[in-house]
């Protein structure tokens, strides 16, 4: 790995940091030691093998590949949502489509906005680990620790933070066990911490079909999330040009294509920028 590219991850991560808090915290959010980050930073590299760089790189976010983020509708849309949440601790559900580029728009508030702790959600998550997650975007290690013992440390920290965050993307991944959780975080921290809930439309599905069978929790749920789910529009073939443009491919006809093959999905949409700008690079 080229000394320029260390140089960017160490700048990158270096943000990262005072994101967290401290370099501390960044190194527990990432998963390695202290010593390792305070290295890259200070620029004693020496010692640091390459996998270490790309792991660290991969947990910041970094990535050498040039792709411009577009502002489309859907950005915009789900700018003003999380900026209006977190100034004002409200709990939200935002849906939307697979490949509408969810992921990456969460992605970039939590990296230019102080206190956003997102967590990416996964089917086998137990309440312990979706505890110990949440606690790592923090920048606090919790191996070891009894739920309820995490659970009030995740409360002190939130309530020790100014307009905290917690965005869970991929909600409807999440077992009924950690749904509940939302309750409790939302008892305990009410008009202090923004809970904004992302998913597909499985989740209002989910949701709907829990309140009509008088499931347990799914009322209180659905009553915390103002009984609204904030649907996004999809990709259009205006913002499919917007990010063609952005990304190198000015070509009207091919702009077109990208259009019509994409199917409104933002991952097809860049493998096709992609293959276009690698065919004309070997033309």
């Amino acid at each position: 790995m080229e000394n320029s590219t260390k140089r960017q991850i160490a700048d990158v991560l270096e943000q990262f940091c005072e994101r967290k808090g401290s370099q501390n915290k960044g190194a527990a959010a990432i998963g390695v030691s202290p010593a390792t980050v305070s290295h890259m930073i200070g620029g004693e590299w020496d010692q640091i093998k390459p996998e270490m760089w790309r792991r660290v790189a991969a947990a910041i976010g970094f990535s050498k590949k040039d792709w411009k983020i577009v502002e489309t509708r859907d950005y915009k849309l789900m700018m003003k949502v999380l900026a209006d949440a977190q100034d004002n601790a409200l709990v939200m559900a935002i849906t939307g489509e697979a490949g509408t580029g969810k992921s990456v728009m969460l992605r970039n508030y939590a990296e230019n906005n102080s206190d956003v702790f997102l967590l990416s959600c996964n089917e086998y998550w137990n309440r312990k680990d979706f505890l110990q997650e949440l606690l790592a975007t923090m920048g606090r290690t919790a191996a070891g620790e009894k739920v309820s013992d995490m659970m009030r440390e995740v409360v002190r920290i939130l309530k020790s933070a100014d307009c905290p965050m917690i965005i869970a993307d991929e909600m409807d991944k999440l077992s009924d066990q950690v749904l509940y959780f939302f309750i409790t975080l939302y008892n305990q921290l009410e008009d202090h911490c923004s809970i904004v809930m992302v998913a597909t439309d499985h989740l209002a599905k989910r949701i709907h079909r829990g309140v009509r069978n008088n499931k347990k929790g799914y009322k209180e749920l659905y009553s915390r999330m103002g009984r609204r789910f904030i649907e996004l529009q999809g990709i259009g073939a205006a913002d499919i040009a917007a990010v063609c443009k952005a990304n190198g491919v000015d070509d009207p006809d091919l702009i077109s294509k990208v259009v019509k093959d994409s199917e409104g999905d933002m991952r097809r949409v860049k493998r096709q920028v992609h293959a276009i700008k690698r065919k004309i690079n070997n033309d």
